[in-house]
């Protein structure tokens, strides 16, 4: 019997859930190569600021077990180079809605990033990064105080006619709090949950493995937590999560719509293996005949 693999971002449908994460898939062309992007349910590119920025210096990548670390550092050609040169690109190869992933250090910089990137129609919805370091706020991650994640919030609505995801950094002790104050201020949905922060050490050298210190932890590894803060979050709030940290088969895509999670992104698997896209799409009718579901949208978040 056809299974149905399509879900729904509140009025947006997705052909299926598979989205790649934002930071891992570039602008998609580099993907080219290994299979047809037109497969994936949608794309978030790369994290874009308002101003170009070179990124962190090297090294920026370090291996872990069940995962890796990065601290690129956001590096991007910048909001108006991505809508006339990087968009333009992408859409003689993917013809389906997309995510566009925003970041900046201050208020006024996700507000007009967001202004000038509302300009193409092929964005069907903005997903906010705030777990940038507010520079008018001491430093401090916009994402880890809810008042911060609501002003970004209301000020991104304010900026645009598309749907507005804010990003969820899990580095909080608290992120159903966070996740509420984004609802109350307006946000159409929520997307959880960004990288850890780790660090790795070499023993032979007595300095970090990344010359920033410390990044963002990401991969299998992950999976349980984010799985546990999805379900947490899904709990409390009535708009639409998309759930991503560590997933890597039909199994986890499965797992993680059973959190509450109405799509999923996959990030660190899809760098190490570009053909996981086209394998978990190929697996997961099987996997949901095992588990007795006809279509995905029709998974209930388990209690």
């Amino acid at each position: 019997m056809v299974k149905d693999l399509s879900v729904f971002l509140g009025d947006l449908r997705l052909d299926n859930p598979l989205i790649p994460a934002s930071g891992t898939f570039g602008f998609g062309m580099e993907f080219l190569p290994y299979f047809d992007l037109d497969i994936l349910g949608s794309l978030s590119f790369k994290g874009t600021t308002l101003a170009p920025r070179e990124g962190n210096p090297v090294p920026r990548i370090a291996d872990c077990p069940a995962g890796m670390l990065n601290s690129v550092g956001l590096q991007n050609p910048g909001a108006e180079h991505v809508l006339t040169q990087e968009i333009p690109a992408l859409k003689k190869h993917f013809h389906k809605p997309i995510i566009a992933n925003v970041s900046g250090f201050s208020v006024t910089d996700y507000v007009e990033a967001v202004r000038i990137l509302s300009a193409e129609e092929q964005i069907a919805l903005f997903e906010i990064n705030i777990s940038c370091p507010n520079v008018h706020g001491g430093g401090m991650a916009f994402g880890t105080d809810p008042a911060a994640a609501a002003e970004v919030t209301r000020a991104v609505k304010k900026a645009t006619d598309k749907p507005v995801y804010m990003k969820l950094s899990p580095n909080v002790t608290d992120i159903v709090s966070i996740a509420r104050a984004c609802e109350d201020a307006g946000a159409d949905g929520l997307s959880l949950i960004n990288t850890l922060l780790g660090m790795r050490i070499d023993p032979l050298r007595r300095r970090p493995v990344l010359a920033n210190k410390v990044g963002g932890y990401s991969g299998p590894g992950i999976f349980p937590v984010a799985l546990r803060m999805v379900w947490q979050v899904t709990g409390q709030v009535r708009i639409p999560v998309i759930g991503m940290g560590g997933i890597s088969s039909a199994r986890d895509v499965i797992e993680m719509l059973m959190a509450g999670a109405s799509a999923v992104q996959i990030g660190a698997a899809g760098l190490r293996d570009p053909l996981v896209f086209p394998r978990i799409l190929a697996d997961l009718p099987d996997v949901m005949e095992e588990y007795g579901i006809q279509a995905l949208r029709d998974i209930q978040r388990v209690e």
